[in-house]
């Protein structure tokens, strides 16, 4: 998992092109802010920590003393965003790296989250138009709407799976970046959404490719890729979100050294980050590791145990390497493994209800019909309404045997 990248996706199977995931807010380059506001770079700090609830204080602090500057609005509305997507379970960056994040299931998202995203997105681009209304060469504002656009994109796109409208903001902010490019060709923070976009419409395929040419949205994911590499080594404000677009998207394309090489420099400077502690084992058993990997789980496992990632959900880590060792058929190992989720006080619910349901599976794989039962039953009793319930209900009448 990736904190604070994915966003913007759209489905690639549609007719129409589909803006990347892409990652948090930047700032208008013709505005200073944030060079005027130390609060923003600990706010930022926090946010990339995963420390979403005091990101959201400090940034709602700016906020408060420059309201009328969208990029603080910005700000605020990408922390308030990504805590909602971590919440809901958002932000896997394995979904990512192919298309499974069209279908996958999530928790529901928070109506008041969703009203401040809405109330925020609003605000800033009321601002955003009315300064562009009276000069439309105004770098800032572009930039900034462009921001404003994509944010709006990953709600709708990953909360309220509205894919055309998700789409249509998607296009919008690659159309008013390239426009920041032409006007300021220095700008690379501007680089991220054209690039991402350029990388994603590079990757579809001919037919809708050629489609997409044809009402001038283009796509080139070598140029892409170039794009998203200068911003990363830009230093400016989109460097950090630019460099966790880069893991995802070479992920993709498999060049998982390159990969690794990127996340293994943010992880210090994050350390609180679970996902991206997660993202390193993820890399490695892509890659064909998996010794490796188990290694990481393990440590994410024990640094969580340790304080690392209060708050957060690190027995992810321990359902991660259930999976990997029931894919090696060490079936005692893998269910062991799962166990582990019990041993917190308060796991996230679909974390537990998957390793519950693993576990049961291990057991009878194991012969240990008893314990398996009672790993069924314990998954209806978290949430009898769920898929995961389902398939353990099916299980109670017949032993699983392997699939």
């Amino acid at each position: 998992m990736i904190a604070g990248a994915c966003a913007s996706a759209q489905r690639s199977e549609t007719a129409a092109p589909s803006a990347a995931p892409v990652a948090e807010p930047t700032r208008p380059t013709q505005l200073s802010v944030r060079s005027k506001e130390p609060l923003n770079t600990q706010a930022f700090d926090h946010f990339y920590d995963m420390e979403y609830d005091r990101s959201i204080q400090e940034f709602t602090l700016v906020y408060q003393r420059h309201p009328d500057d969208p990029g603080s609005i910005n700000h605020l509305l990408n922390a308030v965003l990504f805590h909602e997507l971590y919440r809901i379970g958002a932000l896997s960056a394995g979904e990512y790296a192919n298309d499974s994040f069209i279908n996958a299931a999530h928790a529901a998202a928070d109506r008041r989250s969703c009203d401040q995203i809405k109330s925020l997105v609003q605000k800033a681009m009321a601002i955003e138009n009315q300064r562009l209304g009276a000069n439309s060469k105004d770098v800032g504002a572009l930039y900034a709407r462009g921001v404003t656009r994509a944010e709006f994109a990953t709600y709708t796109a990953l909360i309220e799976h509205a894919w055309f409208s998700a789409l249509r903001n998607a296009v919008a902010a690659r159309h008013d970046h390239e426009r920041v490019l032409e006007l300021d060709p220095g700008n690379v923070d501007a680089k991220l959404i054209v690039g991402a976009h350029n990388y994603v419409v590079g990757n579809l395929p001919w037919a809708v490719k050629t489609a997409s040419s044809m009402v001038g949205l283009g796509g080139n994911k070598e140029k892409g890729l170039e794009y998203l590499h200068e911003a990363a080594n830009g230093g400016g404000e989109t460097s950090v979100d630019a460099k966790i677009v880069l893991v995802v998207f070479l992920r993709r394309e498999r060049r998982f050294d390159e990969a690794l090489q990127i996340l293994r420099k943010l992880q210090p400077q994050y350390p609180h980050n679970v996902l991206f502690a997660m993202e390193e084992g993820n890399l490695l058993n892509a890659k064909g590791q998996p010794g490796e990997a188990a290694a990481v789980y393990r440590r994410v496992w024990q640094d969580g145990r340790n304080g690392r990632y209060a708050g957060l959900h690190y027995e992810v880590a321990a359902t991660t390497l259930g999976d990997l060792l029931r894919s090696q058929k060490n079936y005692l190992a893998a269910a062991a493994a799962y166990e582990q989720v019990g041993d917190i006080q308060k796991p996230d619910p679909a974390i537990q209800q998957k390793a519950a349901l693993g576990a049961g599976e291990m057991y009878d794989l194991l012969q240990k019909r008893e314990l398996a039962l009672k790993k069924y039953a314990a998954v209806v009793d978290l949430n009898a309404h769920s898929p995961q319930a389902d398939v353990a209900r099916k299980r109670i009448k017949e032993p699983y045997k392997g699939s």
